[in-house]
């Protein structure tokens, strides 16, 4: 059965290869995008996607975009927490606003989009919540104090959650991914790209459809599992009918420690 689904930051990156995945399981899904509007129109004109804008850092914003996707196409039964910036320094060079506005989208905006929507997963006992984290919120990365401890956050985020929704239906769930071929890692300094290929078997970066053995095609195979594939695993904390309270590392081989 197809359900309603909103991917935030859902019309480039990672974020348009989830839309395009759960829209390919027969979901119903929405893009939500925060400031690009002539590429969100060229990505709902391609894919017949809808596109909805708001802030994900802005709580209000949330609650009133939540809101119109429900009353537009029903109940919101999926989300996938994708949305995010950097504003990459050395602490030394980082100013209070780089720090804050990071920790606003990135963590932020899990809270704000939970608050918006697991409530009514929770009333009718059926919920998924998918987290975009990433390598670098478990092993760091240098000039990136803020993105580290913002995407550490979403890890921990994700287990404190998905307790709370275990014996309602609703399960919570991290991806964290390496470096993938997205326009936001395109603005990575290329020293820092070159230090961190040095850390992965594969040596190359994660293609959004392509390179199936690297994060970007385990990620997208993790999606689907999360939102239906019975849970087997001895291993897993909390288990109802299927996994929750997982993080799912799809590093491309890299060292995660």
């Amino acid at each position: 059965m197809g359900r309603v689904a909103i991917v935030t930051g859902g019309t480039r990156g990672i974020g348009q290869a989830i839309s395009l995945r759960l829209q390919k399981m027969g979901h119903t899904v929405v893009a939500n995008y925060a400031g690009n509007d002539a590429k969100a129109k060229e990505f709902s004109d391609r894919t017949g996607i809808a596109a909805y804008k708001w802030d994900v850092g802005d709580y209000d914003a949330c609650m009133e975009g939540c809101a119109k996707v429900a009353s537009d196409l029903g109940d919101v039964d999926i989300v996938v927490n994708n949305a995010g910036i950097t504003r990459d320094g050395t602490l030394h060079r980082m100013s209070f606003d780089d720090w804050n506005e990071v920790m606003r989208v990135n963590l932020g905006g899990c809270f704000n989009m939970a608050k918006a929507c697991f409530p009514g997963m929770r009333e009718r006992g059926w919920g998924r919540i998918i987290n975009i984290g990433s390598i670098n919120g478990q092993a760091g990365q240098y000039g990136q104090v803020n993105y580290a401890a913002a995407k550490s956050g979403i890890h921990g985020f994700t287990k404190a959650l998905a307790q709370e929704g275990a014996k309602y239906g609703v399960t919570v769930n991290a991806i964290a991914p390496g470096y993938i071929d997205t326009d936001m890692v395109a603005a990575v300094p290329e020293p820092v790209l070159e230090k961190s290929s040095l850390k992965s078997p594969l040596a190359v970066w994660g293609r959004r459809m392509r390179l199936p053995a690297v994060s970007a095609s385990l990620l997208l195979k993790t999606v689907p599992l999360l939102l239906v594939r019975p849970c087997r695993s001895t291993a897993v904390s909390i288990c109802i009918d299927i996994c929750t309270a997982r993080l799912y590392h799809c590093p491309g081989g890299a060292n995660r420690s």
